[in-house]
């Protein structure tokens, strides 16, 4: 069984940061996007790596996997997972991209998808939804 547990924004857990996610808009669509080597769709993120911060990979992820040039970019949320006896820890970021160019060569996407909402096949089942559903709740408490 998968658990996701959300937290303040900047809740720093014992372990280390693993990863970041960004749901993000361009216009009125929401960003997804399919990884060369899977069928289904995803919210753009990925790990931070020992050099960067958790902001900086978030960045550095959007601009990879959607070719974003200009965005606006803030935390939304800590969040861990835990399956079975592990639980990593990452943050989940909102974008407002305003400019998208070429997704650079050396990126592991295929497809970029602009929908209304999240797709039905989703590549994390147990997690990506819940993070979805974090942001439309942390999105409609701004309102």
């Amino acid at each position: 069984m998968t658990e996701v547990k959300f937290y303040d924004p900047d809740f720093s857990p014992e372990d280390r940061l693993i990863y970041s996610v960004v749901t993000a808009r361009y216009g009125d669509k929401w960003i997804f996007v399919r990884h060369h080597r899977r069928h289904t769709f995803e919210i753009p993120g990925g790990h931070i790596e020992d050099t960067e911060s958790p902001f900086e990979a978030a960045k550095r992820e959007l601009m990879e996997e959607t070719g974003a040039i200009k965005f606006s970019l803030e935390c939304v949320s800590t969040y861990s997972v835990t399956m079975g006896n592990e639980t990593r820890f990452g943050r989940l970021y909102f974008a407002v991209v305003s400019e998208i160019g070429v997704v650079p060569d050396t990126s592991e996407i295929e497809e970029i998808a602009f929908m209304d909402n999240l797709p039905a096949a989703v590549t994390y089942p147990d997690i990506q939804p819940l993070l979805f559903k974090k942001m439309i709740e942390y999105l409609k408490a701004d309102f």
